[in-house]
């Protein structure tokens, strides 16, 4: 990806060490959507590093906080790193609610 990138992340952690992902998420993303219960983890790595922060609880709101903070020709990517258990039933679960919420737009 080119351009800046609006990152949807969240669920049921796995253990993951966001650490990790510190370099690619200073390079590409300009805020960071948290979709989940628990995102204390997600928002403790990457906080000081991205300025924009949002906590959700749904798809629907994850989209429409990115909808506003992307502009044109700017990336929207649902990329969670955790597991969906906490707010839906299951992954696809998740991509059709996600898919619904775009539509919806």
């Amino acid at each position: 990806m080119n351009k800046p990138t609006v990152w949807i992340v969240g669920g049921v952690d796995k253990g993951n060490d966001y650490s990790e992902l510190a370099e690619l998420v200073q390079d590409k993303v300009k805020a960071i959507i948290c979709l989940g219960k628990e995102n204390k983890k997600i928002i403790k790595t990457f906080k000081g590093m991205i300025e924009n922060i949002v906590e959700t609880e749904s798809a629907m709101e994850a989209v429409a906080y990115a909808y506003r903070l992307a502009q044109k020709e700017e990336t929207v990517l649902l990329s969670p790193a955790c597991a969906s258990f906490d707010l839906f039933e299951n992954y696809e679960d998740r991509g059709n609610q996600f898919k619904k919420a775009v539509r919806s737009l």
